[in-house]
């Protein structure tokens, strides 16, 4: 792991985590790194049965389009985006709505809404929210990228330099209400 950080057990994530989470991804993106091998960059980052760094993720993306000049006037095109900017991934069944979710999540985001992670990715009974909220900001650094018509690095670089939210991460969300979540999902049969 080349930023030698890792989350450890039950501890909550900081701004400093958020700002590495977030440094990981433009840096292995400005250096054309594929997106699974970030995933094990960040990975130790992410605290078990959480969302986080996936609300970084969320933010980044909204960056990325904000920085690119999309609007309601001027959409930024998403049809077929997995295939246009994350060629090296193939989705199947219910990681497409994944995807998705994280996708129009993060434009919520840019348009000023707080998405309800909990609700949506409680339903998932899975630990991965992140890693989709991670794959839908690749897609639109790169896409961002391609609408400025400059390369992917300079896109990163130009997204390092801009401010960072402030709040990058729900930090009134514990571990332990997302695996009540997670568990009232398996309880009630969802």
């Amino acid at each position: 792991m080349p930023y030698g950080l890792g989350m450890a057990a039950r501890k909550r994530p900081t701004p400093d985590d958020a700002a590495t989470a977030r440094r990981i991804l433009l840096d292995g993106l400005a250096d054309g790194t594929e997106t699974f091998k970030l995933l094990g960059d960040v990975e130790p980052l992410h605290p078990r049965d959480d969302t986080f760094p996936g609300e970084v993720f969320l933010r980044l993306a909204a960056d990325a389009l904000d920085w690119c000049g999309a609007s309601r006037a001027d959409p930024l095109d998403l049809e077929a985006i997995t295939e246009r900017f994350l060629p090296e991934c193939r989705f199947r069944g219910r990681q497409n709505k994944k995807l998705q979710y994280a996708v129009l999540a993060a434009a919520a985001v840019r348009g000023g809404t707080e998405p309800d992670l909990l609700d949506e990715v409680g339903w998932w009974q899975t630990d991965d929210f992140w890693e989709y909220a991670l794959f839908a900001a690749a897609a639109y650094i790169r896409a961002a990228a391609r609408r400025a018509d400059v390369p992917v690095r300079q896109a990163c670089e130009e997204l390092v330099r801009r401010p960072v939210d402030p709040a990058p991460y729900r930090p009134d969300t514990s571990a332990d209400e997302i695996r009540t979540s997670f568990a009232s999902c398996v309880h009630d049969g969802g």
